[in-house]
């Protein structure tokens, strides 16, 4: 147990190209894990293994490793298990499933930017888990870097009680190093790779800086420690033991953001981030321990204690097949994981035997023969889901799953030849097992087999792996947008049922009324059940349920699945002979079709955040091309040889943008785009799409 103490779970964690694999890399190389650093731009990246990263210069799927650090100040040897994840939102699971299971993370931010779209999104997904992290400023050996600027940005835009604990030595071309404002020394790198630490006094010019900077900071963590406020008023010394504890219990509660400095690409900065790491953020003994539910009930829930001698529950977090089997990174809450040693899963109600145990280096491994609580590693040949439960079976506890959001855009994939729609369908089917987000479907009309993803990108990786991986040839049909119908007025329904065929009949009624929900909610349906004195008994009301739900996959106007009803049922009437669950089912979906008719249903469409960087004399017309796409303009920001566009444009309008930005732009612009909301399309593109829609499903009934 004591062991637990020095151990850190953490993930890294920004927009894409903020640097968080080259941060990844020079950890690697500083904790003796590699001896040679893997650059993204030349495709060598430890981290970035799979083809497409190396090709791409992006990560696309997250990699987990475990190195050993060793504290500079408290002499104390750390293991800390990292995960580095994609930036890029159309691989955002990947970061959900990360930090799900990760007890605190690295935010990096470039020194430029700031705080991007992504940044958003990722400060959005570690509040969801509750995650502490630090935050790192990347890029200062750049042109325009500005760390006072990004903290004010994680401060106004994230709404973090971000505050600087160091300040940077030089900046763009002149950065040498940090002052730490704890220790009120300055710290440059050394060597080839700046694996020496040079320790030295701070620069006479920036000794009113570094004093400036030291007051803002303890008066910052003086609200975490009340002693700390009385010494400051009173001009007592304070020592750094007494400053650490303070900053890591308001970095534990979530109401401290520690921001730390350098640029990962120059050798700056990376190591005293890593003993930042071992300081502030939790062990699996400091974090809030996980919970689980014992099957069979919502509110029985079991604490799961980081303990290696209780009974074992670990959680699949993420699965990728390999050649060998199917690898399954596991984190284990508590108990021990042992080679050999069987295992049941809730999900399933089946036994599993654990035939080898991994420690992963990216796509390197380490056999093992067992691993303990708190601990992050991966099962071989374990034939499971994302997100599946492992426990031994007196125990019979589910973890809870992560949040997965649902794909905004869909594609049609064929193989002309039968051998290789084999191979396509094995492939469809494996990235199905590793990904939540990929959704594959037949369509009952044509026949065609359709693949469903969060953007135009993960689409194309997965059809990409089909030819390399599986060497399918599949033909791609084009893009299509994943509409949904919404109801916008309250209607009531009452509805009866009643059908008599000899012998016993059925008989059912039911009344009450379906309302649209907030239109800020993500719910996709709500059941609300206020019958009272019986009059539907109670064995029927799950029906009735089912029933409303049954009808949601395909509304009136366009067969496209319903969203945000709110279904209230309010009274009702049944035979003691003639009523049964399927009479009950019955009526709740004819009722449910009538009123959602009546309900004034429109066509909703999926809008995208969109933000462009683009040199300042290409904003107009990059402006004016976003407005013609349907797009609401945001803002717009000047910054460092490059101005920002910010937009909401719907995701119709966005197929081929890239080739589009590239050509007004001579190549100089670049833009990220992600799932912002649902929202009613305009009545006379509506109209189009209910056309093109009824002519596609008139030619499959051809």
């Amino acid at each position: 147990m004591s062991d637990l103490n020095f151990t850190r779970n953490i993930g890294i964690s920004a927009h894409i190209d903020s640097g968080k694999t080259t941060l990844t890399e020079r950890i690697l190389l500083y904790t003796g894990m590699s001896h040679k650093i893997g650059e993204v731009h030349d495709g060598e990246a430890t981290m970035d293994w799979m083809e497409q990263e190396q090709e791409r210069g992006i990560t696309i799927t997250s990699a987990a490793t475990t190195v050993s650090w060793k504290d500079t100040m408290s002499d104390i040897d750390y293991k800390i298990n990292i995960i580095d994840t994609p930036g890029h939102v159309d691989f955002t699971v990947e970061v959900e499933r990360s930090l799900r299971v990760l007890d605190g993370a690295i935010m990096v931010l470039c020194g430029v930017a700031g705080v991007q779209s992504q940044s958003i999104t990722v400060d959005r997904q570690m509040k969801r888990y509750g995650v502490p992290r630090l935050a790192f400023i990347n890029k200062l050996d750049r042109t325009g870097a500005d760390p006072g600027k990004v903290i004010a940005d994680i401060v106004d835009k994230l709404k973090l009680n971000a505050v600087a604990m160091q300040i940077p030595i030089g900046l763009e071309g002149d950065h040498k190093g940090v002052v730490d404002l704890v220790t009120m020394k300055a710290y440059v790198n050394d060597g080839d790779d700046g694996e020496k630490i040079i320790e030295g006094e701070i620069p006479a010019e920036l000794q009113d800086a570094a004093k400036a900077a030291r007051e803002t900071m303890m008066e910052a963590i003086s609200m975490f420690d009340d002693s700390i406020l009385e010494d400051l008023l009173e001009g007592n010394e304070i020592s750094d033991d007494r400053i650490h504890t303070a900053i890591r219990t308001g970095t534990l509660s979530l109401e401290l953001v520690p921001v730390y400095m350098g640029s990962a690409f120059k050798n700056k900065g990376v190591q005293k981030t890593l003993d930042a790491v071992c300081r502030y953020l939790p062990s699996p003994i400091d974090c809030e321990w996980a919970k689980a539910k014992k099957v069979g009930s919502e509110e029985d829930e079991v604490t799961l204690e980081p303990k290696d001698d209780l009974p074992l529950v670990a959680m699949a977090f993420k699965i990728t097949e390999e050649e060998y089997g199917q690898l399954t990174y596991t984190r284990i809450y508590q108990g021990t994981l042992k080679k050999g040693m069987t295992m049941y899963n809730p999900r399933t109600r089946k036994n599993v035997r654990l035939g080898r145990l991994l420690r992963m280096h990216a796509i390197d491994r380490e056999n093992i023969d067992s691993a303990g609580a708190g601990d992050i590693v991966a099962m071989v040949g374990i034939d499971c889901a994302s997100g599946d439960t492992y426990c031994e079976r007196t125990l019979e506890v589910t973890c809870e799953s992560m949040f997965v959001p649902d794909p905004v855009i869909s594609l049609s994939v064929f193989s002309p030849e039968s051998a290789n729609y084999e191979k396509m369908s094995k492939g469809l089917q494996r990235f199905l097992k590793e990904d939540p987000t990929f959704h594959v479907r037949t369509d009952e009309e044509s026949g065609e087999t359709i693949i469903s993803g969060m953007g135009e990108l993960h689409l194309e990786i997965y059809v990409d792996r089909l030819k390399r991986e599986f060497g399918a040839v599949v033909e791609v049909g084009p893009p299509q947008v994943n509409y949904r119908e919404a109801i916008t007025t309250s209607t009531p329904f009452n509805y009866t049922h009643k059908k008599q065929t000899g012998g016993s009949g059925q008989f059912a009624v039911i009344m009450g009324n379906i309302e649209p929900m907030d239109a800020n909610s993500t719910e996709i349906y709500e059941f609300n059940n206020s019958i009272k004195g019986g009059n539907i008994p109670s064995e029927y009301i799950p029906a009735v349920d089912k029933g409303f739900q049954d009808v949601m996959d395909k509304g009136p106007l366009a067969a496209f699945p319903v969203v945000g009803v709110k279904a209230n049922l309010k009274d009702g009437k049944y035979h003691d002979v003639d009523s049964s669950d399927m009479a009950f089912r019955i009526c709740a979906r004819n009722a449910m079709r009538q009123a959602i008719r009546q309900a004034n249903p429109q066509i909703m469409e999926p809008m995208m955040s969109v933000e462009v960087e683009t040199p300042e004399e290409y904003q107009g017309g990059v402006v004016g091309d976003l407005s013609s796409r349907r797009g609401i303009i945001g803002g717009m920001e000047s910054r460092p040889d490059v101005n920002v566009v910010t937009a909401t444009v719907p995701l119709a309008e966005m197929f081929g943008y890239s080739t589009a930005l590239r050509s007004m732009s001579a190549g100089k612009a670049t833009y990220s785009m992600e799932f912002k909301c649902y929202a009613a399309t305009p009545r006379s593109i509506q109209e189009g799409v209910m056309t093109a829609r009824r002519s596609k499903l008139a030619g499959e009934d051809d």
